[in-house]
């Protein structure tokens, strides 16, 4: 049996994978948390943007259930805020939450959405569609989470923003491509035998 963090995938499989994934799932749920604002130290800080436009700040587990059709968040009054998983463009997980004017078209900071140069950091390198029609790429963990599970966890392309990791639901997801194998482990070169000589540079011509 192997352990998650030591499954890895073939970049050709991913891509076959992925290029048969049609971006729709069944509607899927949080975990249950308790109605306290205690729970807020133990979770982390987040940006819910909605395919509306509009979004919430609170804060919200590390992993969703697979099974729950509501996102569950608890915002920074110690409120409890349920969001049908269909309305979720995105869950960015923030540094902090805005707290200027500036910030409240855009408190993600997302700034660049692509790569602009190949990535150095490991990991698989997905670009993808959501059903909006934004494009958007990011650094998956090269693991059973790219086949199992709610959604996506991806690192984006600039992580001096605001948002360091972005949470994709797989039902926002319109298409999907695996562009690249970041820091994949090089095939071992199988030594060449030595060469044999047929013949004796000291042959008399016989």
């Amino acid at each position: 049996m192997l352990h998650r963090s030591c499954c890895f995938f073939p970049l050709r499989r991913l891509r076959a994978f992925l290029g048969t994934y049609s971006g729709t799932a069944r509607p899927l749920r949080s975990r249950n948390v308790r109605q306290s604002k205690a729970m807020a130290s133990v979770r982390k800080p987040v940006i819910v943007r909605k395919f509306s436009r509009d979004w919430c700040a609170g804060y919200a587990g590390a992993a969703f259930a697979p099974d729950d059709p509501e996102l569950e968040i608890l915002d920074q009054s110690g409120k409890v805020l349920r969001i049908a998983w269909d309305q979720v463009k995105w869950v960015c997980y923030v540094r902090d939450f805005p707290t200027s004017s500036a910030d409240q078209a855009n408190p993600e900071r997302l700034l660049h959405k692509r790569f602009s140069i190949r990535p150095r950091t490991a990991g698989l390198w997905l670009r993808m569609t959501l059903t909006d029609g934004e494009e958007l790429e990011g650094l998956a963990a090269n693991d059973r989470s790219l086949i199992e599970g709610a959604g996506l966890l991806l690192t984006p392309p600039d992580t001096r923003s605001n948002t360091q990791r972005i949470y994709i639901p797989r039902q926002a997801i319109q298409t999907l491509e695996a562009v690249s194998l970041i820091g994949a482990p090089g095939r071992k070169r199988v030594p060449t035998p030595p060469q044999t000589e047929l013949f004796s540079q000291d042959s008399d011509g016989e």
